[in-house]
């Protein structure tokens, strides 16, 4: 071995050990962060035997399916009690106005600030992080003028602060909003719609929207990325906003002709079983979607679309 030769086998060697003992730090320093990161609350109430597990409301008007489906599973009093702070988590994440179905429809949100604000709740909050600009999404969605004028705090997602939190499997290590830690009680809001990739996205996928910087990599496992959000966040209520379906080129969409009307919202205490509505609304069946399958397996809810209350 030439002198030249030697040194080269050297200074590769000196790189494979720089980059062990870096790549140990490294996930010694990332399992130090998650030991010390603080636990996500369960914001769940006592289940009931006297209510359902979901309702859902069908109608023309989205405020009073919200009031009818809510009103079936004990009324907000139920969930939100007099001086609690209450985030609201709808689907704010796209540059897009009502009628094309990417959001949460405005008036599905409001309904529940107020629903809210009249159960005695002293501070409500809506946020989400948004994956386009957040002040045209919360604007042109018309969520931003519709929960102000509710009584809502809203909070686009420049405005947010990350904290760690005890998140594990493909999303560990991420940071997630903070004021979603600080908050008594939680109501995921999504908007049922077609999803490039997982086909649909409902109530546990809409979970992304509450994970900071690096979720992008949840993709690539996304069903069980979703089901291990859905243990992760365990919501006081789920409302699902079937008022326009978004069919087809979701999750962002912009042709109306990928809308159709969905005139419907369900609530429920079970996100499986909301998502599995959700499913249907959109000609799925829920065993047909892998990551319905990996939450009822992980014992997070069930699918019997027989136990949602129609009203």
């Amino acid at each position: 071995m030439s002198r030249r030769e030697a040194m080269t086998r050297l200074a590769a060697a000196g790189l494979v050990a720089g980059g062990v003992g870096a790549g140990a730090i490294f996930f010694h320093d990332r399992r130090r962060a998650e030991a010390s990161a603080p636990p996500i609350p369960d914001w769940r109430v006592p289940p009931s035997e006297q209510y359902p597990p979901a309702a859902a409301a069908t109608g023309s008007d989205p405020a009073d399916n919200v009031r009818r489906a809510v009103a079936a599973l004990g009324g907000m009093g139920r969930f939100v009690r007099a001086g609690e702070s209450v985030l609201i988590k709808p689907n704010v994440g796209w540059d897009r106005i009502p009628e094309q179905a990417a959001n949460t429809d405005p008036q599905v949100v409001a309904e529940l600030v107020r629903l809210c604000r009249a159960a005695g709740a002293r501070r409500v909050v809506v946020t989400d992080i948004s994956c386009n600009d957040p002040r045209r999404c919360f604007a042109r969605s018309g969520i931003a003028a519709a929960a102000g004028a509710a009584g809502a705090e809203v909070i686009e997602s420049h405005r947010l602060k990350l904290v760690p939190a005890a998140l594990t499997g493909l999303a560990a290590g991420l940071e997630v909003i903070e004021e979603l830690l600080k908050a008594d009680r939680v109501i995921n809001v999504p908007v049922v719609k077609h999803h490039s990739l997982s086909r649909v996205t409902l109530g546990m996928k809409n979970w992304y929207g509450v994970v900071g910087d690096g979720r992008n990599r949840l993709h690539q496992a996304i069903d069980r990325s979703i089901a291990e959000l859905g243990a992760a966040f365990r919501p006081t209520l789920t409302v699902m906003d079937a008022t326009r379906l978004l069919v087809r080129n979701g999750p962002q969409g912009g042709s109306l002709s990928d809308v159709r009307a969905g005139n419907a919202v369900a609530a429920g205490t079970d996100p499986v079983l909301c998502d599995a509505w959700g499913a249907a609304q959109l000609g799925h069946a829920p065993d047909s979607l892998p990551f319905i399958q990996l939450a009822q397996q992980r014992g997070l809810g069930r699918t019997d679309l027989k136990a949602i209350r129609q009203v």
